[in-house]
């Protein structure tokens, strides 16, 4: 139904105005216990235990939704109904965010990704956290991803770490969520990516690591960066205070776009999906040959399938986030990934 009949008429529309309908939808249908029960139905996942335990956390389902998608934590009302484990909202900013000039989609379906140029527009860390307050189901394991606020007030490394510090300092104070992660690696942002250097990086978490906290922590890394950078950018977090690595973020190599979906003058943003496959398993086996157990592994990038996420878990992945699968191939994805989980188990 969703791809051969409802894809093609929602692709007809802009992204981010389709992005917002469902979030409308999502929200509304989490909001009542009928609602709820309709979604899962459907898209709940309910075949034998697949829950997984990780670092303290227990997922009734490895699979999340990852950042990006519900920044503003609408959606913590539905996701376990459509067989998500967990869900990551955000990424957060200290102050809130209009995003970048529009359009911040672009769909490549030949490419099977979607150009994202977000600019982490979203409410703020104080009102994302008073929604999370407010849900209403006790299923999912809610991630909260925190982002440096996207404006020139952020720009130097002082005021970067100062920016990190109220988010982090709020969500743990709030007690909310289940774990944390800290974005260092998004790539469309005021001053780019400042804290992809491991000097700079390890100022962050030398200021990060003063916050007492009990939940786990994680860092969504960069994929676009060379193997030397990406193991040194470890190497520094293998001295602080963090639990794990996202691998991995939006891919930057627009060489990976299929010219069948167009060729344009000037590109911005990241590429969500399959462009970023290939690398997210390539450094998710390089982190867990280095690091064995010392970081658990979420991946992310390029799950389509049942099979794709496998190769993830097979590389060393003890969770999968996705996103763009989801829009592809439609909400049924999610269920079907568990499935393939029970019949190997």
């Amino acid at each position: 139904m969703y791809k051969n009949v409802l894809k093609p008429i929602l692709f007809l529309f802009e992204p981010e105005t389709v992005h917002n309908l469902f979030i409308s939808l999502g929200r509304f249908m989490g909001s009542f216990k009928l609602g709820r029960f309709i979604i899962s139905s459907t898209y709940g996942y309910k075949g034998k235990d697949i829950s997984k335990v990780v670092d303290g956390v227990k997922y009734k389902t490895p699979i999340l939704l990852s950042a990006g998608f519900d920044y503003n934590a609408n959606l913590v009302d539905i996701l376990s109904s459509m067989s998500f484990g967990g869900g990551e909202i955000g990424s957060v900013t200290a102050r809130p965010c209009l995003g970048n000039t529009v359009p911040r989609l672009r769909r490549l379906p030949h490419t099977k990704s979607i150009m994202v140029n977000k600019g982490l527009k979203n409410d703020g860390v104080d009102v994302v956290l008073s929604r999370i307050k407010k849900k209403k189901t006790n299923d999912l394991v809610i991630g909260i991803s925190i982002a440096r606020t996207n404006d020139k007030n952020t720009v130097t490394t002082e005021a970067g770490i100062a920016d990190y510090m109220y988010s982090f300092k709020k969500v743990v104070d709030s007690g909310l969520g289940d774990y944390y992660t800290i974005n260092i690696s998004c790539p469309n942002t005021f001053g780019g990516e400042a804290f992809t250097s491991p000097e700079l990086l390890d100022k962050l978490f030398l200021e990060l690591d003063t916050v007492e906290r009990s939940k786990p922590l994680y860092v969504k890394m960069p994929i676009s960066v060379t193997d030397e950078v990406f193991l040194g950018l470890l190497e520094v977090l293998d001295k602080h205070k963090v639990n794990g690595a996202i691998i991995g973020n939006l891919q930057k190599d627009y060489k990976k776009i299929n010219s069948k979906d167009g060729v344009y003058d000037k590109y911005s943003g990241g590429l969500s999906g399959k462009p970023c496959e290939d690398r997210s398993n390539e450094l998710i086996k390089k982190t867990k040959d280095k690091y064995k157990d010392r970081f658990t592994i979420v991946g992310c990038g390029g799950v389509f399938s049942y099979e794709d996420a496998k190769k993830k878990f097979d590389a060393g992945a003890e969770l999968i986030h996705l996103i763009t699968g989801m829009i592809f191939e439609g909400p049924s994805l999610i269920k079907g990934i568990c499935e393939g989980i029970e019949k190997d188990q």
